[in-house]
């Protein structure tokens, strides 16, 4: 007896048709049944579509991840389902896929596909995505996973991948990590599983969180408006290894110590740690030195995703930094 998987179609380009009038790519009534139903699906798994919205995916916000979440929870609460897979728009799949992947207290792999082509366009990527991802799905060595995310025949894990092309149907990567897995046909093969997982028991989130990217010259007027506007916490994009301007430091001790926010630290480059080993003022060990928080290699946005999330739990500085830093050991 075949496994039973579910899609979970939320809308994006793979559920998406030219307009023939205006030649631009727009959402299509209905389309999300086709996208469930693809060639040879039947012979790999007994699939089960779920539509939970259609959407293009700039339109999600924290509150639809965090719905999407609950609704994804639900249904790999029931027995009979093995997995699930969630169809998405590319431009923020990989947030949506380390929200789930944060969220879903379950065994059972979570598997995040979408495509770079519209459906009725040459060439469409979306069919084959999804039966890639369905295969990962009911494959036994996908259990313990977590979300990944798989499109071009690559699997990917949610915490380390992103988009890396505008327009490349080979736009996923996992820069300084690579690929879990490949799709090879009808084979599923897995190189490594991933180690720096951390799943949280949550309630509700803190959807408040700013992302802020320091630049040459910046005085930090835009980083200290933040609680004004009713900011709760900040990511912060550095340079390098988490060093900043002067007035940028001066501003993150005003938020850290006048103003009780958080402050996570990211960097700009899309490989290595952030670490506090400059010690002139606005270096890494300045910042750390304030208490702000270090993402080790998370992305700015996926920092960010973490700390939504971890302030649904606490608000309580030294907590935030313990749990921002699970499961990292040593760290």
């Amino acid at each position: 007896m075949k496994q039973r998987v579910v899609i979970v179609t939320t809308g994006g380009t793979i559920a998406m048709v030219t307009d023939p009038v205006t030649g631009a790519s727009v959402p299509a009534q209905g389309m999300s049944r086709h996208v469930a139903d693809v060639d040879g699906l039947e012979e790999v798994a007994c699939a089960e579509h779920h539509e939970f919205s259609n959407i293009p995916s700039p339109y999600i916000n924290p509150e639809t991840m965090w719905r999407l979440s609950k609704t994804v929870q639900r249904l790999l609460d029931r027995e009979e389902v093995c997995g699930a897979v969630i169809t998405h728009g590319t431009d923020t799949l990989e947030e949506t896929a380390y929200f789930l992947d944060l969220t879903v207290r379950s065994e059972k792999p979570i598997i995040c596909t979408a495509a770079m082509r519209n459906i009725d366009e040459m060439g469409t990527d979306g069919p084959r995505n999804v039966l890639s991802s369905v295969r990962v799905a009911v494959n036994p060595l996908a259990v313990g996973m977590g979300t990944m995310v798989c499109l071009n025949d690559e699997i990917h894990a949610a915490r380390e991948v992103t988009k890396t092309y505008t327009s490349n149907v080979a736009t996923f990567d996992s820069p300084g990590h690579g690929p879990l897995g490949i799709v090879d046909e009808d084979s599923v093969i897995f190189f490594r599983k991933p180690l720096l997982r951390a799943v949280f028991n949550v309630d509700n989130i803190e959807s408040k969180v700013a992302l802020v990217k320091t630049f040459t010259g910046d005085d930090g007027s835009i980083l200290r408006s933040l609680p004004e506007l009713g900011f709760k916490g900040v990511v912060l994009e550095t340079f390098g290894r988490g060093n900043v301007p002067v007035e940028v430091y001066h501003v993150v001790k005003y938020l850290i110590e006048e103003k009780s926010v958080p402050v996570i630290i990211t960097s700009r480059c899309f490989k290595g740690r952030v670490l506090g080993v400059y010690g002139y003022v606005g270096g890494g060990k300045s910042l750390a030195d304030l208490g702000a928080i270090f993402a080790q290699e998370l992305s700015p946005i996926k920092a960010r995703i973490k700390l939504m999330v971890i302030m649904g739990i606490t608000n309580d500085m030294a907590e935030i930094e313990r749990l921002f830093k699970l499961p990292l050991k040593g760290a």
